[in-house]
C-alpha cells in the first residue's frame, strides 16, 4: 500500500467518525466466492418465502461484480441504533404496540445514504475513482461483507454481531473501482451460545446460521401483504411492526449501551403507542404519525391488520369497541383481521353479530375467518 492510499484511507475512516458511522471497513468485492452457492440453497430450500425479488436478482445479489462489473472494493459502514431499553420488556405490556426499534427512528435509508453519498464522494475526488452507495435497497449482500470487512460476524440469527454494537448496527455499502487495501475478516465468535435461536417464538431458524422467512414473524408484519397464517398470530402478540427477539437477546447487546453523541434516538410517541389508540388512525394520521418512518411503507391496511392482530391477544375486553368499529371496514384484510381479534376477546359476541355481517361478507377470506377456529 503506498503513501497516497494509505492517507486516503485514513481520511475517509476519519470522515466517517465525523459523519456518525460507528463502524468502518473495507472488503475485496471477490472476498465471497462462496455466496451464490449459499444464496442458491437457501431459494432452493424456499426462505425467502414471498420475497420473489430475491429470486428475480439472484445472480446480481450473489456476487458484487455481476452488480457493477468494475466494482473492485466494498467499503462497508455502520451505524447503532441500540435502543435504550430492552425492547423485549414491552411484551408483557399487551395494551401496547411493540414496533420493533430500528422503525422507532427515521428511515434508516433516509438517515444513512446521504452520509455515504458524502463519503463516497470524497472518495471521488480524492481518488478519482468511481462510486455507487447502497442502502438494503439494491440486489448486495451487505451483511456477508461487512463480516469480511472486519465490522463484526454473521451470527446464528444470520445478523451482523458486532463486538462494540452487538446486533444493533444499521448497514451501508459504498463500491468503488478502487484497490483499496482490506480490513482482516471477522471471526465468528458466536461459541456455545444459542439464545437468539431458543427465544424465537416461532422456531423461524431451521438451523443455526439459517433464518426461514416462512415462519419468522418479522416477516409477516412487514413483508407479508396477506392475512397473517392463523398459526402465527398467537405467537405475534403485541408485536406490530418487526420483531427483537433473536437480537435483543444477543449477550454482545452489552456493549452496544456506550452510546455517542451520533447515536440514533427513538421517537418517543413510537416508544409506547398504545393500540387502542392505533387502530382508530385513519390514512391520513397513519401518514402523519409515521412519516419519516419505515413503517409507512407497508401501508395503512397492513398496518390496522397486525394491530387488530396485536389487540387479538391484548386479552382486554375493553378493547372491543375498538374492534366492532373496524368490522365493517372497506379493507377485506382489515375486516378479517378484526374477526379473528373479536373471536379473541369475546368470542359470545362474535357469536351474537356473526350472521349480520357474514349476510353482506363477500371476501372469501373474511367469510372463512368467521367460520374458521380461533
Amino acid at each position: 500500500m503506498n503513501t497516497q492510499t494509505e492517507k486516503l484511507v485514513a481520511e475517509l475512516r476519519s470522515r466517517a467518525r465525523a459523519l456518525g458511522f460507528d463502524a468502518f471497513g473495507i472488503a475485496a468485492t471477490d472476498a465471497r466466492p462462496d455466496l451464490p452457492e449459499k444464496l442458491r440453497h437457501a431459494i432452493e430450500q424456499g426462505w425467502h418465502a414471498e420475497m420473489t425479488w430475491m429470486a428475480e436478482t439472484e445472480e446480481r445479489r450473489g456476487d458484487p461484480r455481476r452488480l457493477w462489473e468494475e466494482a473492485r472494493s466494498a467499503i462497508l459502514l455502520g451505524v447503532n441504533y441500540g435502543p435504550d431499553t430492552n425492547p423485549l420488556h414491552l411484551l408483557a405490556e399487551k395494551s401496547i404496540g411493540n414496533i420493533s426499534a430500528y422503525a422507532r427512528n427515521r428511515d434508516y435509508h433516509d438517515i444513512i445514504k446521504g452520509k455515504l453519498k458524502e463519503l463516497a464522494g470524497l472518495l471521488a475526488r480524492r481518488g478519482g475513482a468511481d462510486v455507487k452507495v447502497f442502502v438494503d435497497t439494491a440486489p448486495l449482500m451487505e451483511k456477508p461483507l461487512a463480516e469480511v470487512a472486519g465490522l463484526g460476524w454473521q451470527g446464528k440469527h444470520s445478523v451482523l454481531v458486532s463486538r462494540e454494537w452487538g446486533s444493533w448496527l444499521f448497514l451501508g455499502a459504498i463500491l468503488t473501482s478502487a484497490e483499496l487495501p482490506v480490513d482482516k475478516p471477522h471471526l465468528e465468535s458466536c461459541g456455545s451460545c444459542t439464545r437468539c435461536l431458543d427465544v424465537c417464538p416461532t422456531n423461524a431458524f431451521p438451523a443455526p446460521f439459517r433464518l426461514d422467512a416462512r415462519r419468522c414473524l418479522a416477516y409477516y408484519s412487514v413483508e407479508h401483504k396477506g392475512p397473517i397464517p392463523r398459526e402465527f398470530r398467537r405467537p405475534m402478540g403485541n408485536r406490530i411492526y418487526g420483531c427483537d427477539d433473536c437480537l435483543a437477546v444477543c449477550p454482545w447487546n452489552k456493549f452496544a449501551s456506550i452510546s455517542r453523541e451520533a447515536k440514533l434516538r427513538s421517537r418517543p410517541e413510537l416508544e409506547r403507542p398504545e393500540l387502542a389508540d392505533l387502530v382508530a388512525i385513519d390514512d391520513a394520521g397513519f401518514r402523519a404519525l409515521f412519516a419519516g418512518s419505515p413503517v409507512k411503507r407497508i401501508g395503512h391496511e397492513r398496518f390496522l391488520r397486525n394491530v387488530l392482530i396485536g389487540i387479538g391477544n391484548s386479552e382486554s375486553e375493553i378493547l372491543v369497541p375498538s374492534v366492532m368499529a373496524r368490522m365493517a371496514d372497506a379493507s377485506a384484510l382489515v375486516r378479517g383481521a378484526a374477526v379473528w381479534a373479536l373471536r379473541r376477546l369475546d368470542p359470545e359476541q362474535a357469536s351474537a353479530v356473526r350472521e349480520r355481517h357474514l349476510d353482506g361478507e363477500t371476501d372469501p377470506a373474511v367469510r372463512d375467518e368467521w367460520s374458521g377456529m380461533v
